[in-house]
């Protein structure tokens, strides 16, 4: 099976694995996926992540994180920039998620980076995500 969107799936999979309650989700791996889960380490919204490598696959094992009440730390995982659509913002533009509660990811030339950093930075980029 081909995947148009790898980035939709990475996001679709931990969304998936925090409503089913999953301690642990599998993703197949590729960079731009690992900086995007090593941004959610960062940002507290996953708990932890390693490359498991079995033969030419790898994969990507991300921790989900829950608070005392069981509910998932991650409420809401959104795809901005799509294969179909991309979306870029000039650094002037980079968007504030839920008045700066949740966190935009943005690919720019400095790499996969948090909204946040894009402003102090200066550098606008592709938006790939919104996470709250």
């Amino acid at each position: 099976m081909s995947m148009s969107d790898p980035i939709s799936d990475l996001l679709t999979r931990i969304r998936n694995g925090a409503q089913a309650g999953h301690d642990r989700v599998l993703i197949p791996h590729s960079r731009l996926k690992e900086a995007i889960v090593k941004l959610l380490e960062f940002e507290g919204f996953v708990d932890g992540f390693e490359v498991r490598r079995k033969g030419i696959e790898s994969w990507l094992e991300v921790g989900l994180r829950y608070d005392r009440d069981s509910k998932a730390i991650i409420r809401g995982l959104e795809r901005v920039s799509k294969p179909s659509r991309r979306i870029y913002v000039r650094r002037d533009e980079v968007p504030y998620v839920r008045n700066g509660l949740g966190l935009a990811i943005l690919t720019t030339p400095k790499g996969v980076i948090s909204d946040r950093d894009a402003r102090r930075d200066g550098v606008g980029g592709e938006v790939i995500c919104y996470v709250w």
